[in-house]
């Protein structure tokens, strides 16, 4: 059987619209928008640098602390935002109260902030990350130099405990 011209552009036209094209700009579009979305939502979130020769001693706290300067303390040395200040041997063999290379160090960093602390006879904010193990002698060394540097508002870091299933 013959078809008519009309009978035959009509097929044509209908296997045309059967087959859509995909269009590929709305969906770079849309794939561009949840990758912005996801990075900018990620970097909302405050973690503390992590060591791996570092093990934090657990607490119950409910509280986020606010992102300070972090001291992290390891078996062997005194770190300020990852670089080695003293040697943890050091510090315990000697007499001084003071760290010295801490002392300079917070100094340093404080001369560097513009901010001033909120509030006139308030201090600076420091979070101290030490290990679990070390000794409470290095510790009031280091709580000392803070004090002496105007780091006077200190906070602990430590591993938040899981809620009990009630």
């Amino acid at each position: 059987m013959k078809m008519s011209r009309r009978a035959r552009r009509m097929e044509r036209h209908h296997q045309k619209a059967k087959t859509p094209a995909l269009n590929l700009v709305s969906l770079m579009d849309i794939f561009t928008i949840l990758v912005f979305f996801l990075l900018v939502s990620s970097s909302n979130t405050q973690q503390l640098p992590s060591s791996k020769d570092l093990r934090l001693p657990t607490s119950s706290s409910q509280t986020v602390p606010d992102e300070t300067l972090v001291i992290a303390v390891t078996q062997e040395d005194v770190l300020v935002k990852g670089i080695s200040v003293a040697k943890v041997a050091e510090v315990l063999a000697g007499s001084n109260e003071v760290i010295p290379g801490l002392k300079e160090e917070l100094d340093f960093l404080a001369a560097g902030s513009n901010s001033n602390p909120a509030g006139e006879g308030q201090g600076r904010r420091v979070t101290i990350m030490g290990d679990e193990n070390i000794s409470y002698d290095l510790v009031r060394k280091i709580l000392t130099t803070c004090q002496q540097a105007n780091y006077t508002r200190i906070a602990f870091a430590a591993v938040q405990k899981a809620k009990p299933k009630a």
